[in-house]
């Protein structure tokens, strides 16, 4: 029952963020998002062994964020800059050796998987509308709904036994299936600037992203030996946890406003 609760009432608190802000608010929201986040995973890499600095990697991440959704600054040079305050960051510290490379890989991967992904997807925001945005989540949330059930009732082969063996290959056929058609038909009817296959075709991209996107926290945590990224969100665990898939479909679907 937590769990149906905490979830009903962090569907409807994301639903109006979206309806009800515009696309400055809702940057606001996205970088305490993209904060809370980067603490998950500076505790998970934190147990696999890297130290990442933790002020200067937080930074980076949150600019990174910011700059995605309105092209304030260009991408390179944000994260050209990053790199270098966070090699600065690592080399004044006291560890030596290969922890040094482990530690800024670390720290430089932290803007790449966090802030650029959810400034994405206020950028998805800003040039799709409020529709685009719940298109995207809707999509994502459709395709691990529908993975979840193929997987029970017709799973038998493991889909990436040694990331994650509760996902089956049966699972994923589920989600290639009902993703794609959901936001062909969804797709059209919200925002019809677009042909079916556009977003038929856009639907198979989120499925692979989101699957890819799962798999890599799960390895994440496997590496560090937890089950969850935090307790943050009762029955669901923390905020990396719920978003993600999310975080790699975000930018296929920005990059197709960008592109298309």
């Amino acid at each position: 029952m937590t769990r149906v609760l905490s979830g009903v009432a962090l569907g409807a608190a994301a639903l109006a963020l979206i309806w009800f802000l515009d696309s400055i608010a809702l940057l606001g929201v996205a970088l305490a998002v993209c904060a809370l986040a980067f603490h998950e995973y500076e505790r998970i890499v934190d147990r696999i062994g890297a130290k990442v600095p933790y002020w200067t990697a937080l930074v980076a991440t949150l600019l990174a964020c910011a700059m995605v959704p309105f092209e304030w600054l260009d991408i390179a040079s944000v994260l050209g800059a990053s790199l270098l305050l966070v090699a600065l960051n690592v080399l004044a510290s006291d560890r030596t050796g290969p922890p040094v490379l482990a530690d800024t890989a670390a720290a430089m991967l932290a803007p790449v998987y966090i802030g650029l992904p959810l400034g994405s997807l206020v950028g998805v925001h800003a040039m799709g509308g409020k529709e685009a945005v719940l298109l995207l989540i809707a999509t994502v949330a459709m395709s691990d709904t529908a993975q979840y059930y193929s997987g029970r009732a017709f799973g038998r082969r493991p889909l990436a036994p040694i990331r994650s063996p509760k996902k089956t290959q049966e699972g994923a056929i589920g989600g290639f299936i009902v993703a794609p058609l959901f936001l062909a038909a969804a797709g059209t009817y919200f925002m019809p600037a677009y042909e079916w296959w556009w977003y038929a075709s856009l639907g198979l991209c989120l499925v692979v992203a989101g699957i890819i996107g799962d798999l890599f926290e799960s390895m994440l945590k496997r590496a560090a030996d937890m089950k969850d990224s935090s307790a943050l969100i009762p029955g669901h665990g923390g905020v990396l946890d719920r978003i993600d898939a999310l975080l790699f479909a975000a930018p296929v679907f920005y990059f197709f406003l960008r592109a298309v």
